[in-house]
């Protein structure tokens, strides 16, 4: 794959970098050579970004054309915000105080080349500021107001404007972003594929067989698939497709991950509207009752309505927090009491949460779904003496219930109707669908946006078939995407 650097004259940029072609923007634009070319990462340095410059057409014309530009245009929009530039600095405030809290002076100019800064202890809050507008060169500015520091204005660093002083280390972080990013070039058409994880998650939603397999699916489906952490928010835009595996909430970075992906126009797994529909039970409560579907009796609990749970719901009930995950969030409360003390607990951070009928059962059903169509099919047994799938002792210890997996055509044909019904109306992404199979009927009780997938469980009967089933989804869309921009840009 070819890494171009853009810039308005070839003067501006003194430095080679190996394995990277310099290239004037007027030549960027007008050669077809470079319309022609596939899948070029182009790193745009023009002196200007302001709308119908060449710096402007250098970012447009190569999202056009399938190639990669840094900044994209929704970077340069973002930069161009004061509102963005505003909750940037809320977002990164704690970190503002701590790096900046020495300084003496009314004003700091903070540069960023290529995410990184030539002091260290600035090291972390310019790539957090690279991550969130991802530039080649970046100039923050920061004032001092009372006792604290305000993030004032975000731009980019014409290449011309880089002192003098400053190019060794520029020329030392530029070569060292590429050498991370450079591959070998290929004649295959693939895609490249980001896979989103945290190495040192506690309930990461596939262990590490899992992982290495679904790298070796990527690679058999046709993309390149490379390990992402959230420390590469700013290289998203380098990819066609994201995948996300890392346990997802609304208010977290695995979120602003896919919202970024798809505003760049990749394929994004779990999406954002996904995810902020799966992560929430609030909504999930909502979309059964107003399909009809059957789930257990469920309230939407408040400070004033808690006497009436009981009348609503029964006892025993459970109580969740609208963003519960790997039953954290969850508990079981007998009586009124009970559901008093937990409830104050959770409404401190949240002013609502869900009460639900406790429905009792030796297992839950797990319809895996994917692009619409059922995958794989689980029972999760509960914990040897507990109520859930898993059992935290005393010491801090995990212990899981037995899981069963089964082929689709194998378990209950009304169980699986029922979770693609219920995933349908979330959307067309990888869910997992939670159900409770019991004398009453079947009760839909959870759609997760990333479920658990994991080496020796959940792919007992497909085996690698399973990960190469999910990643031929995304790369089908990669594929799609690619052929209307195409047609587009005819």
């Amino acid at each position: 794959m070819a890494i171009l650097i853009v810039v308005n004259e070839p003067s501006d940029w003194p430095l080679h970098v190996s394995a990277v072609q310099l290239v004037s923007s007027r030549e960027y634009l007008t050669n077809p050579s470079y319309s022609e070319m596939r899948g070029a990462k182009v790193f745009n340095l023009c002196r200007s970004y302001r709308y119908q410059s060449f710096g402007y057409y250098v970012s447009l014309l190569a999202a056009a054309r399938g190639h990669k530009p840094l900044p994209s245009i929704t970077t340069i929009q973002d930069l161009k915000l004061p509102t963005m530039v505003r909750l940037a600095g809320e977002e990164l405030d704690d970190l503002i105080q701590t790096t900046l809290h020495r300084l003496s002076s009314a004003r700091f100019v903070l540069s960023i080349y290529f995410g990184q800064n030539m002091a260290q202890r600035c090291a972390r809050l310019a790539l957090s500021l690279f991550n969130l507008f991802p530039a080649p060169l970046l100039r923050a500015t920061f004032a001092r107001s009372g006792d604290r520091w305000e993030l004032r204005s975000m731009g980019p660093i014409p290449a011309d404007e880089v002192p003098e002083e400053h190019w060794l280390f520029v020329l030392s972080a530029a070569n060292e972003y590429f050498k991370r990013r450079q591959r070998l070039r290929r004649s295959d058409p693939k895609y490249d594929l980001a896979i989103l994880y945290d190495p040192e998650a506690e309930y990461p939603p596939s262990n590490q067989g899992a992982m290495r397999k679904f790298l070796r699916a990527a690679k058999a489906v046709g993309f390149r698939p490379e390990l992402v952490t959230k420390d590469d928010f700013g290289r998203i835009a380098e990819f066609d497709a994201l995948f996300i595996r890392e346990t997802t909430a609304v208010n977290h970075h695995t979120y602003r991950f896919s919202r970024r992906a798809a505003a760049e126009g990749l394929a994004v797994m779990d999406d954002p509207v996904s995810i902020a529909r799966c992560t929430n039970k609030v909504y999930l409560a909502e979309l059964l009752q107003r399909n009809d579907l059957p789930g257990p009796r469920t309230m939407i609990v408040v400070r004033e309505n808690l006497d009436a749970v009981g009348a609503t719901v029964g006892f025993p009930c459970v109580l969740k927090t609208p963003d519960s995950s790997f039953s954290r969030g969850v508990v079981r409360v007998d009586e009124q009491e009970s559901l008093k003390q937990a409830a104050e607990g959770m409404l401190e951070r949240s002013d609502m949460v869900i009460a639900q009928e406790f429905v009792k059962s030796e297992f839950d059903w797990r319809v895996g779904i994917v692009d619409r169509k059922p995958l794989y099919v689980c029972r999760y047994h509960m914990a040897k003496g507990h109520w859930q799938i898993m059992r935290t002792d005393e010491k801090g210890e995990r212990h899981y219930g037995q899981i069963d997996t089964l082929t689709v055509e194998d378990a209950p044909k009304r169980v699986v109707k029922l979770a693609l019904k219920v995933a349908n109306l979330i959307g067309d992404g990888l869910y997992g669908v939670d159900l409770k199979q019991v004398k009453g009927g079947i009760h839909i009780m959870e759609v997760n946006d990333n479920p658990s997938l994991d080496s020796g469980f959940e792919d007992r009967i497909l085996k690698n078939r399973l990960y190469e089933s999910v990643l031929k989804v995304l790369f089908d869309r990669v594929v799609q995407r690619r052929g209307a921009s195409a047609a587009a840009a005819r």
